[in-house]
This record gives C-alpha cells, sequence and structure tokens, in this order.
C-alpha cells in the first residue's frame, strides 16, 4: 500500500452543518508511504471517527476512502484481515489491551499472530520504554501511561506500511513520549512507513511533513 487517500469524505452527522471548516472533511488528502502526519482536532470533530474509516471498522460517510485506487467499500472481510494484518498498524486511542492478562501476554497475543518480532527484541523494548518490571505485571494494574507504552510495542509486533497512532501519548511526560516517539519511529524507518499520528492536545515532537486540522 502507497496511500491512503480522502475525497470528499463527510462523516453522516455532519451532513446538515453549515459552517465546518476543516482541513480533512469535504477535501482531497492523500496520506503517502514513508512520510509522517499530524491530524490536530478539538473534542468532537470526529478524530476517532477517522481512524475507524481508515480502519474500516465505520462506513457512515459519503465520499471515498481509498487504499491506492481502491475504494475500502469495496473490499472483502478477507482483505480487511490481511489489511489490518500486514499493512496498517494502530495504535488505539482506549488501547484496547486485556486487563486479566500480563503486558507481555498482551503483545504475544499478536505476535504468534504475526510471527514478526522475536521475544529478545520485545524485551529490549519494554526496557528501552522504562517498564522492563512489568512484563509479568497484568495490565489492570499498570498506570494508562505504562498501558500506553505496552500498546505502543505491541503496535509495532506486525508489518506495516502505515501507522495509525490515536493520541498516543496523552499520559506520558515528555521524557517517555520521546521514548515511544523514537521507538515508533525507528520501526516505522525500516519499513519505510508512513506515520499518521492524532491529537487533540499533546502530540509527538516530529518532523511532520504535513499538519491536518480536522
Amino acid at each position: 500500500m502507497q496511500s491512503i487517500s480522502l475525497t470528499n469524505v463527510l462523516p453522516q452527522v455532519f451532513s446538515n452543518t453549515t459552517d465546518l471548516k476543516s482541513d480533512v472533511w469535504k477535501q482531497h488528502i492523500q496520506f503517502e508511504k514513508g512520510k509522517v502526519y499530524l491530524v490536530e482536532a478539538m473534542s468532537g470533530t470526529g478524530k476517532s471517527t477517522l481512524c475507524s474509516y481508515i480502519l474500516g471498522y465505520r462506513h457512515d460517510y459519503t465520499g471515498k476512502v481509498c487504499f491506492d485506487q481502491t475504494d475500502v467499500k469495496m473490499l472483502s472481510i478477507s482483505d480487511w484481515v490481511n489489511i489490518r494484518k500486514n499493512s496498517i498498524s494502530h495504535l488505539f486511542q482506549e488501547l484496547r489491551l486485556f486487563p486479566e492478562l500480563t503486558a507481555m501476554e498482551n503483545i504475544q497475543i499478536k505476535n504468534n499472530l504475526t510471527g514478526y518480532k522475536d521475544e529478545k527484541e520485545i524485551l529490549g523494548w519494554f526496557e528501552m520504554l522504562g517498564i522492563a518490571d512489568k512484563v509479568n505485571a497484568k495490565i489492570g494494574r499498570m498506570s494508562f501511561g505504562q498501558q500506553q507504552r505496552v500498546a505502543m510495542i505491541r503496535a509495532l509486533v506486525q508489518p506495516f506500511d502505515f501507522i495509525l497512532a490515536d493520541e498516543p501519548i496523552s499520559h506520558l511526560d515528555d521524557r517517555n513520549s520521546a521514548l515511544m516517539a523514537q521507538l515508533m519511529m525507528s520501526e516505522a524507518q525500516k519499513l519505510g512507513a508512513g506515520v499518521i499520528v492524532t491529537s487533540i492536545g499533546k502530540h509527538m515532537n516530529l518532523q511532520y511533513d504535513m499538519i491536518y486540522r480536522l
């Protein structure tokens, strides 16, 4: 996958809005592989909705979302399974970790499906992000900031053309935010992947090729 494009996309919930001002909705924008993007938003302007459209979880919009030249509404279930496994990685805002499992167990659920990383590299990431002592801790007993770091590791145990990071550092201090950004960008650059970061406030300090205001 070389690009993700949105053409005249508008969520149905905004269909009667007359004063819409957005760099994304009802515009033509294209996210290209190998580039870094920030989508800034105010609460209620559709940030999580945008992520859901790109990931194919929702289709309640007019306009077109395309992967390269393919309208995502034409994709089959098996297409989506392959895309989410090999082409687009997603760091969820709400993390979607299993609280009853340990940090490593949460990551291995995905890594066992992809077979992408070995345990030594994963443990190195725990060390890098300052949570080496949490490898065998249950997610439900970890702080949200610690869980964010586990979720980042989980997002990276698959190949991808694009990584979509939704509010990735909302509960982290500057040092840990920088470490998260360093790890994500290192993996993205190895793969020549595109990076899409969304934020309603604090965001990763990266060299963005383009900033869109939702």
